[in-house]
């Protein structure tokens, strides 16, 4: 996983870009294929002056690998806002992966019912089908 790290209206330091490479490669492990995924992380504050005290920003951008995922936290504080963007990235891979799963299953039991002959529609799945609606054209 290739990790880029930028700041904007912030000194970028070493502990900052450390915890945020920690907290953003914590979600490695939902990944398939982590080397062809490339991370933008964009941290920093919203505006140079804030009424209700200082805002800080956390972005990330994941492309690559079948993922195009984006997410992005505030919070009043820098580190909250990274751990806020790590648990919806992860929220977002779980997500898409199981969506991906279940669409993949949904194929593979038209395909069973397919092959024994079944072209019944109330089959759950299988009116997304355009051969097994029943007036398709």
């Amino acid at each position: 996983m290739n990790i880029n790290i930028k700041a904007t209206g912030i000194e970028l330091t070493e502990a900052i870009r450390s915890y945020a490479e920690k907290k953003i490669s914590s979600v490695e492990k939902y990944l398939n294929n982590k080397e062809a995924v490339a991370v933008l992380v964009e941290v920093g504050k919203t505006t140079k002056h804030h009424k209700s005290g200082e805002v800080f920003r956390a972005e990330v951008r994941m492309n690559g690998g079948g993922l195009n995922l984006y997410a992005s936290k505030e919070a009043e504080d820098l580190y909250a806002a990274i751990d806020l963007v790590e648990d919806e990235v992860s929220r977002k891979i779980i997500s898409t992966k199981g969506r991906h799963i279940r669409m993949l299953r949904q194929g593979q039991r038209a395909v069973k019912y397919i092959t024994k002959g079944i072209t019944d529609t109330t089959i759950k799945g299988l009116n997304r089908f355009k051969f097994f609606r029943k007036n398709s054209k």
